[in-house]
């Protein structure tokens, strides 16, 4: 199978450089993730999605949601570094992948606050370059010093702690080693000085350099996409994702929100709303009452659904993809309408004294004007009739 850059997608910010993690192996790098951004990079079709980098405080954080999402999808979705490293040991259990050391300090609670991976850094256009250090590179070297036997235990703990105390967007190894002074006796502070001035290793660095080669090594692997554990997001969640997801269409891509202001504007949106909103309630209901479309049921309803589109296999894909939708989500849309159609069937049972199908028939054909066409034309059929005998 040829491979594409976008099998593997990574969201890298000040942790890497995206030449870096190229020269790694073959990838799409994205800028460090906001909310939606996952969301949006499944309309790329990745087999991996590696979480090294993601905002936070001036703009919402990538989503729990939207992980979930991918792995649902069938996505192998990789994290380390930064706030991938936080949001894999939130997810361990719901199948993402933690990756480095940094996660396993989250994982086994020896980092605790989200603040320990936070840094100021430049713009994009300045290629992300951090400007000051996270704390983890702090507890990192305090470590190191310790094995090196530059540091005994009180020493380290105490230049982490000086460290922490420091706000992150003023913590560089300057104003560290300013704070811990008090802290540490002149032996000390001379044997860090000389230990320091060969040099310290970037943690974030490190875990992210794992994090994308264990994220190709999977690509690599060219193993069948397997779909995860079936999620029933919130209505928020839902809701959300109409506003932040993305279409493809071709090579473009048109925000979802877009389109959906231009359908809120169209003729038919309340006919389009309520016919969807019956479609719900009724598989709702459906479900609520322990009904359960089978598999081929579900495919019936997706056999049916192409036969009306009248879409060629070669072109279903990217058909999908245009109408905002994948496989996952078309099953998903097929197997409402399963349940609506079970409901249907069975609506006399459903309720106590339930309508029955020729009841339902006669009402709706009443309402429209369709019972009087057809009375009509039986009356006059009467008259011809009777006028020949």
């Amino acid at each position: 199978m040829k491979r594409r850059p976008d099998d593997l997608v990574v969201f890298l910010g000040p942790s890497l450089p995206a030449a870096e993690a190229r020269r790694i192996a073959p990838c799409t790098v994205l800028p460090p993730a906001r909310q939606g951004d996952v969301w949006r990079a499944l309309s790329l079709k990745p087999r991996a999605l590696v979480l090294v980098d993601g905002v936070f405080e001036a703009q919402p954080s990538v989503w729990h949601h939207e992980l979930l999402a991918a792995m649902e999808a069938g996505v192998a979705v990789f994290g380390g570094g930064s706030m991938g490293a936080l949001r894999a040991a939130e997810l361990s259990a719901h199948g993402m992948v933690g990756v480095g050391r940094i996660f396993g300090w989250y994982r086994d609670g020896v980092a605790v606050d989200d603040s320990e991976v936070a840094l100021l850094h430049a713009d994009a256009e300045h290629g992300w370059r951090p400007l000051t250090v996270p704390l983890v590179n702090v507890r990192h070297a305090a470590e190191r010093a310790l094995n090196a036997r530059v540091l005994k235990r009180s020493g380290a703990q105490a230049l982490v702690e000086a460290a922490a105390g420091v706000f992150y967007q003023e913590r560089t190894w300057t104003r560290i080693r300013e704070a811990v002074e008090p802290a540490w006796t002149r032996p000390v502070r001379d044997a860090w000085d000389t230990w320091f001035a060969g040099g310290v290793e970037d943690l974030k660095r490190l875990d992210a350099i794992e994090c994308v080669r264990t994220g190709a090594e999977f690509v690599n692997r060219a193993a069948p996409m397997q779909p995860g554990v079936r999620r029933n997001p919130s209505s928020l969640v839902r809701r959300r994702r109409l506003l932040e997801d993305v279409t493809r269409v071709g090579s473009r891509t048109v925000g979802s929100g877009r389109v959906m202001e231009v359908l809120r504007g169209a003729p038919d949106a309340a006919a389009w709303a309520e016919a969807g909103l019956r479609r719900a309630l009724l598989a709702g209901w459906a479900r609520s009452l322990g009904l359960a479309a089978t598999e081929e049921e579900i495919a019936a309803e997706e056999a049916a659904w192409w036969q009306e589109r009248k879409v060629r296999a070669s072109r279903r894909e990217a058909f999908l993809a245009s109408n905002g939708l994948d496989g996952l989500e078309l099953r998903r849309l097929c197997e409402a309408r399963a349940l609506e159609r079970l409901a249907l069937m069975h609506a006399s049972r459903l309720l106590p004294d339930g309508p029955s199908w020729d009841e339902a028939l006669a009402a709706e054909a009443r309402l429209g004007g369709q019972w009087e066409q057809a009375a009509r034309a039986l009356a006059e059929a009467d008259d011809v009739s009777g006028e020949g005998e």
